[in-house]
C-alpha cells in the first residue's frame, strides 16, 4: 500500500530480460534499510525488491512480469536507460498519510495532450480510456506515474490536473510531454462506489 507522494527520484541503470524483465534501479534510498522482497513503487507500479547494492551507487533490481509490462508503460519501452522514475517505498503502520490510499495496480494508461504554463503552474490535459473515464471526478484523486493528484476538471474521457512548482520539481513530471503515456491507477473508493451502484 501506497500514499502516491513520491520521495526519491530514481534511474533506470540497466534492463535485462531474463524469462521475466529485470530492471536496476539506482536511487538515493539507504538500501540498507531495505530488505530482499520489500515492495517499491515505480512510475506507481508496485514491484518486489529481489536485489540490492550499493556501488558505484545505491541501487535495487526488482524483476517485472509480462502481465506487469503489457498493462502499464514500460510495455511501450518508457523505461530505457536513464529514464527517471518517481518512487515511493511502501507505507508502514504511523506513517502520514498525506496523498491518498494507492494500491501500486496499474489500471491502464492515460495518454498527455496538453501542457501548458498556467501562472507558475503547469495544466496537463490527460485522455483516459474510456472504461476508466467514468471513474474520475472533478476535485478526485487518480494516481498518475505513482504521483497523488487531485483533478481540476473533466470533459468526457479527457481530464486536467495542475502541477504546482513544487510537484514539478520533486518529482519527474517536470519532464511532461504531449504524447508521453502515462500508468493511471483509479481511486479506490471510485472503483468500490461504481461498483455498489450496479446492484442498485
Amino acid at each position: 500500500m501506497f500514499t502516491g507522494i513520491v520521495t526519491d527520484i530514481g534511474r533506470v541503470l540497466q534492463t535485462e530480460q531474463q524469462g521475466d524483465l529485470r530492471a536496476r534501479i539506482g536511487t538515493g534510498y539507504d538500501v540498507s534499510g531495505i530488505d530482499i522482497g520489500a515492495s517499491i513503487a515505480c512510475d506507481g507500479v508496485c514491484l518486489t525488491v529481489v536485489a540490492l547494492g550499493s556501488a558505484p551507487q545505491n541501487w535495487f533490481e526488482v524483476q517485472i512480469s509480462a502481465e506487469t509490462v503489457s498493462k502499464t508503460n514500460i510495455g511501450r519501452n518508457a523505461w530505457p536507460d536513464g529514464k527517471r522514475l518517481n518512487l515511493e517505498r511502501a507505507l508502514r503502520v504511523g506513517d502520514e498519510l498525506g496523498g491518498h490510499i494507492v494500491s501500486g495496480h496499474i489500471d491502464g494508461l492515460a495518454e498527455v495532450v496538453a501542457v501548458r504554463p498556467e501562472g507558475g503552474s503547469v495544466r496537463v490535459t490527460f485522455r483516459a480510456p474510456e472504461a476508466l473515464a467514468k471513474f474520475i471526478a472533478s476535485k478526485g484523486s487518480v494516481a498518475l506515474n505513482g504521483t497523488s493528484l487531485t483533478v481540476n476538471e473533466v470533459d468526457g474521457c479527457e481530464f486536467g490536473v495542475n502541477f504546482i512548482p513544487h510537484t514539478q520539481a520533486v518529482t519527474t513530471w517536470g519532464d511532461v510531454a504531449v504524447g508521453d503515456h502515462v500508468n493511471l491507477e483509479i481511486d479506490t473508493m471510485a472503483r468500490y462506489v461504481a461498483r455498489l451502484r450496479e446492484w442498485d
